[in-house]
């Protein structure tokens, strides 16, 4: 037998022995107290703490501090140090858990009406000791929240008070304040939602109509919804801070995100700062009634770029994931908003309806005293009682000289109806008024038919209701974020170049230490890097501080994931003894650290000729060949334009199957890939090369993109996937350098319309076109080659109205410089400038060099991955090709070339 099992047999004597000399004590094991205890103290934080009910939306803090309010209310603000005492007779708790759960329901500017300094959720600065502020119910709170009639009530902790086991709440408060609680093993968090839409969903759903509620946050920013999930687990909402670049080297954040603070976002700015993720120069924080971030770039950064890293790298976005847990029945409820909103709009239906019937019972029971009182003095049954000497002859002698009168009553006269009669005063009786009781009669009845017509009609009067709180107290409650789709912001295109990188190609070493060896470029600390060795091994690795890739590397570059842009132009040994290959191919995706060798042998390849461009130029070469036998041609040219892009894999076309002594550059390439087309996105705001959005045009290297915004600013950018765009853009497309722009704007001092045609003078710089004076604005603009406008003048007073003019615009004013003010349109008064279908005009194309032409076929873009099944040798040569003849070995047989 086991040493414990002996010690437990033991204990067990022990025990029986210690009950049997004293059987009132038992002993209860540690064991098991511990798991009684532990879940009893699990439901209790559960259920009377962190998790709000469905009910009315609060936890029992901020029920029993509600209440506390109700309770102290007279109209005039209290000290929030007497709330918070008064709430401890409720609250089982310390009043530092109070107050602070007071200033949470404060700052949410909804239930109550603060006083003092209460913090400011936009800093988040602290709000002032209880002491120091005051409070008192806000008109909202006292219309929705009590009704004591319609209360259930509970026992207080001590039993010396009552307190409510939920406020008779008839309003989606718990969405339009939002929740969040952490439990033991549970947690909740229900984002807050707008006032206004809350109303008018619950009205939609009263009315059978669907609806779709979305979170609104206090502190502004932009959302993007799309994965919301009716706020259900796995749900996800992206919040942003609302930011814009009013000056080229500053950036303005002038709303921020849910959930964080000034300070914690440019605490975050300048943590991704120090660690080089982004670059600013200095951070101000102006903050007061409103956020004003004003964050001063290094010249030369861009904004829009700087922008984007600050959404990948700071607290500028985060992402919130919703839960929507509640409590009924004493039990925890995962449900959706959609569904909490349901149950609330029905919830307050029902107490409508409770509220309804006590006070049909209340005017009923005054209809009916005061019927009795008429009867009783008009009839003046007052005068039968004069002669009785008991109590219960008073009674019942009251009660016979009522009898005959009370047909129309619509319940039994009781003893208490009688001895309310008695009750009535000599000098009340004496100045009885029959029209005025029976006007006050009629009243009641008006308002029993008006109850009862809101009780058969309860959904037209609940939809009343809830158009009465919004007109009562929407105003100022209007949507404060802004929902958007974002686009996803790729770390590596926006990450600062924060470190530079080295190599030393004999040894095959790479990383950013190698500072004694060759700089090869800029990069950050998440890029990775491409590297080429002179055997044909190529591999992707991380950047570090040092890396073996393999001696003799010749090439190093940042790689960039699916950049079919970036064309290697590669003329290569397969083998020791193999013949000699080119290909052309881009690298679009790769495992990290593996070795690709650039043939099908593992050993003695060699490379001859490597280039690497990124638009895909394609140049001439001259292969030279080493004297072997009795070959005839040892020195010829090779034009990659006429090689194809295929796969990484592929083994490439045939050059020659002897040893090649050398390869030359003979001339320069140009791109033989067709230009990008790009698209714009109005949904998110951004450009793309996807598809998605309206089509701006086919963009080579050096095309820009014309933007031109309603203040009368026009600039033109090279069309990037990171830049941004201005709300009150007006202008957007391919910008053509020769195609003039016409514009009609009113003059603020002379207060007349007048009309310019420009070209953009230098591309390079933002440039105003409307005089900086007070009044003046854009009326309208064309980028069309031959416009024409409309206008539509004011009717003069007494006379006919004019007819309208139109304007050929080209011929009206000549093109001259974008400063030039321009000519007067019309002296006279123009209600309406509109424009019409332009003039045809056809654009007569300049005939480009042969350097220039596009020189491909959907087969160049083709960038298979798969290993090509036969390699034919290129043949493709004109009869009239100046290119020499491919060398001749001693039998006659020719390889390409």
């Amino acid at each position: 037998m086991s040493e414990e099992h002996e010690e437990h047999e033991e204990l067990e004597h022990l025990n029986s022995s210690d009950q049997e000399q004293h059987s009132t004590e038992t002993i209860t094991r540690v064991t098991g107290m511990y798991k009684e205890w532990f879940l009893d103290y699990a439901s209790y934080v559960i259920l009377e703490r962190a998790v709000p009910a469905i009910e009315d939306g609060f936890k029992p803090v901020q029920r029993r501090i509600m209440q506390s309010m109700k309770d102290l209310d007279d109209g005039r603000y209290n000290k929030v140090a007497n709330i918070v005492g008064h709430c401890m007779q409720y609250h089982p708790h310390g009043d530092a858990s109070i107050g602070d759960a007071m200033v949470q329901i404060g700052q949410k500017d909804l239930l109550i009406d603060m006083q003092g300094n209460w913090g400011n959720i936009l800093t988040g600065d602290p709000a002032a000791a209880s002491r120091y502020i005051e409070a008192r119910l806000s008109k909202f709170a006292l219309e929705v929240l009590y009704n004591p009639k319609i209360t259930e009530w509970q026992s207080s902790y001590d039993g010396r008070r009552k307190e409510p086991i939920n406020l008779p709440v008839k309003f989606p408060l718990l969405l339009a304040q939002g929740a969040e609680g952490i439990a033991v093993g549970l947690s909740t968090k229900v984002l807050p939602h707008n006032f206004n839409e809350l109303i008018d969903a619950s009205i939609k759903h009263l009315q059978g109509k669907r609806f779709k509620i979305y979170p609104d946050f206090p502190t502004g920013g932009e959302a993007d919804i799309s994965n919301y999930n009716d706020g259900l687990r796995g749900g996800k909402v992206r919040v942003r801070a609302k930011m814009h670049s009013p000056e080229k080297n500053t950036i303005v954040i002038t709303e921020i995100p849910y959930s964080t603070t000034t300070s914690s976002l440019i605490d975050s700015i300048l943590k991704a700062n120090e660690k080089g993720k982004i670059k600013i120069k200095r951070i101000e924080d102006n903050t007061a009634a409103q956020v004003e971030i004003v964050i001063h770039l290094p010249s030369g950064l861009s904004p829009d770029k700087t922008m984007d890293a600050l959404y990948a790298f700071t607290n500028c976005e985060v992402s919130i994931s919703p839960l929507g847990c509640v409590i009924e029945d004493n039990k925890p409820l995962f449900i959706g908003v959609s569904d909490m909103l349901r149950r609330s709009a029905d919830h307050t239906v029902q107490l409508l309806k409770s509220e309804l019937e006590i006070l049909l019972h209340e005017v009923e029971e005054q209809w009916h005293f005061a019927s009795l009182e008429r009867i009783f003095i008009e009839n003046r049954i007052y005068r039968d009682i004069e002669e009785e000497e008991t109590w219960e002859g008073v009674i019942s002698a009251i009660d016979k000289g009522l009898k005959p009168h009370i047909k129309h009553l619509k319940r039994p006269i009781t003893e208490e109806d009688i001895v309310r009669l008695t009750e009535i005063r000599i000098k009340r009786i004496s100045k009885f008024d029959i029209d005025k009781a029976q006007q006050k009669i009629q009243a009641l009845e008006d308002r029993i038919a008006e109850l009862k017509h809101h009780l058969e009609h309860l959904i037209e009067f609940a939809i009343d209701y809830f158009t009465k709180l919004k007109k009562d107290y929407g105003q100022g409650r209007e949507r404060k974020s802004e929902l958007k789709n974002f686009e996803d912001i790729v770390a590596s295109k926006v990450v600062i170049r924060n470190t530079k990188l080295y190599v030393n190609r004999e040894e095959g070493f790479i990383g950013t230490a190698l500072k004694r060896d060759e700089y090869v470029c800029d990069c950050a600390d998440i890029d990775d890097i491409i590297v080429f060795t002179k055997d044909g091994t190529m591999m992707v690795t991380k950047v570090d501080s040092k890396t073996f890739i393999g001696k003799n590397i010749i090439h190093v570059a940042v790689f960039k994931k699916k950049d079919k842009r970036t064309i290697y132009n590669v003329i290569y040994k397969d083998g020791k003894s193999g013949p000699s290959y080119i290909k052309r191919f881009a690298v679009t995706s790769v495992t990290r650290d593996r070795a690709y060798p650039m043939g099908k042998s593992d050993k003695g390849s060699v490379v001859h000729y490597f280039s690497a461009n990124p638009n895909g130029e394609a140049e001439v070469v001259t292969v030279n060949l080493r004297q072997q036998g009795s070959i005839k041609k040892l020195k010829w040219d090779i034009d990659f334009s006429e090689i194809l892009i295929k796969g990484r894999a592929s083994k490439g076309n045939l050059v020659t199957k002897y040893n090649i002594k050398k390869v030359e550059l003979k001339e320069e390439g140009v791109s033989t890939l067709k230009p990008r087309k790009i698209w714009f996105d109005d949904t998110v705001q951004r450009l793309n090369v996807d598809g998605r959005g309206e089509l701006l045009g086919e963009f080579k290297g050096e095309d820009r993109l014309l933007i031109i915004n309603q203040k009368g600013i026009a600039k033109t950018i090279i069309p990037e996937v990171t830049a941004r765009f201005d709300d009150d853009m007006v202008v957007l497309e391919k910008w053509e350098p020769k195609k003039p722009i016409s514009v009609i704007y009113y003059h603020g001092e002379k207060e007349l319309f007048y009309i310019k045609r420009f070209l953009i003078e230098n591309p390079e710089r933002e440039e105003g076109f409307i005089p900086d004076v007070q009044g003046s604005y854009l009326e309208v603009i064309s980028t069309d080659y031959r416009p024409m406008a409309e206008l539509v003048f004011n009717k003069p007073r007494g006379k006919e109205q004019p007819p309208n003019e139109e304007v050929n615009i080209e011929e009206f004013i000549a093109v001259k410089g974008i400063g030039a003010q321009g000519n007067m349109l019309t002296k006279s008064k123009v209600k309406q400038i509109n424009l019409l279908d332009a003039l045809p005009y056809e654009v007569q194309e300049e005939n480009e060099s042969e350097n220039d032409e596009i020189t491909t076929s959907k087969e160049h873009l083709e960038t298979s991955q798969q290993t090509d099944a036969k390699d034919e040798p290129t043949t493709n040569k004109s009869e009239d090709s100046n290119l020499p003849e491919p060398p001749v070995d001693d039998t006659g047989q020719s390889s390409l070339f």
